[in-house]
C-alpha cells in the first residue's frame, strides 16, 4: 500500500458512487487536475480496489446499494488512516454528522460543483501532509510525533484519524490559548468557509482519545461562548 508523497497533484484519489454519470463527471475534473483516479461502483468493489492500490484520498458517496458508505468508511478505516470526502444526495445535518463521526474529513452535499469538489481534495491533501513537520511535542501525558505521525498517551498508541492528529497536534502547539471553532476551522482543515459542526463532531471525538474522563475533560476545554482551549498545566508533561 504505497502511498504518493506529493500530496497534492499526481496523488491517488479512490471515487465511489454508484451513479456512473457523478462518478464519470468526478473523475474527468480530477483527471485533469493532475490526480491518479480509481472508480468503484459499490462498497465491496471499493474496498478491493484499496487494497489493490492504497488511495491517498477517497471521494465517498454515502448512499450506496448494499453497503453503504459509513460501513465502507469504517472498514477501510481498519486497513489504514485515508482522508475520505464524502458525498450525501441530502442536506440533513444527520447524515453529515454520521459522516464526521466514522472519520470522514469533510463531506459535499449533492448537486455540487466538480470545481469544488477538486478545492476540496486540494484542500485536504495538502492539509495531511505538511511541508516541515515540527520535533516531538509533549504535554498533559500525551506525546505527538508530527513526522511520523504517531501520537501516544501514557506511551500507548493513540488510533487517531488524520484530521484528528492534526487537531491534536494544533492543541499542542498552542497550549492555553483559546481558539474559536472558525480558527481551528481555518488553521487545522485550511478552509475559510464551512460548517463548524466539523469542527465540534471532531473536538468530542478527539476527547473521546485523550481525556481520562470524556464527560469532563480537562485538556480540551471548552471556553463558554468563545472555543477551545488546550490546558496541561496541572497534568504532568
Amino acid at each position: 500500500m504505497e502511498q504518493q508523497q506529493d500530496g497534492r497533484a499526481g496523488a491517488r484519489v479512490l471515487v465511489v458512487d454508484d451513479d456512473p454519470t457523478v462518478a464519470e463527471v468526478v473523475t474527468g475534473y480530477l483527471d485533469r487536475a493532475g490526480y491518479v483516479v480509481d472508480r468503484a461502483g459499490d462498497g465491496p468493489d471499493a474496498l478491493a480496489r484499496a487494497a489493490a492500490h492504497w488511495p491517498d484520498l477517497v471521494v465517498l458517496d454515502l448512499m450506496l446499494p448494499g453497503m453503504d458508505g459509513l460501513e465502507v468508511c469504517r472498514r477501510m478505516r481498519g486497513y489504514g488512516p485515508v482522508p475520505v470526502i464524502m458525498l450525501t444526495a441530502r442536506g440533513d445535518e444527520d447524515d453529515r454528522i454520521l459522516g464526521l463521526e466514522v472519520g470522514a474529513d469533510d463531506y459535499v452535499t449533492k448537486p455540487f460543483s466538480p470545481r469544488e469538489l477538486v478545492l476540496r481534495v486540494e484542500s485536504v491533501l495538502r492539509r495531511t501532509r505538511p511541508a516541515q513537520p515540527a520535533g516531538l511535542l509533549r504535554a498533559g501525558g500525551l506525546s505527538v510525533d508530527p513526522g511520523a505521525r504517531r501520537a501516544l498517551k501514557g506511551g500507548t498508541e493513540l488510533a487517531l484519524t488524520i484530521r484528528e492528529f492534526d487537531l491534536l497536534a494544533f492543541f499542542l502547539r498552542h497550549p492555553g490559548r483559546v481558539f474559536s471553532r472558525e480558527d481551528l476551522m481555518r488553521e487545522v482543515w485550511g478552509w475559510d468557509f464551512g460548517d463548524l459542526s466539523t469542527v465540534t463532531v471532531h473536538v468530542r471525538r478527539l476527547r473521546g482519545k485523550v481525556e481520562d474522563d470524556p464527560a469532563r475533560p480537562r485538556l480540551i476545554q471548552t471556553v463558554w461562548g468563545v472555543g477551545y482551549r488546550f490546558d496541561a498545566s496541572d497534568q504532568g508533561a
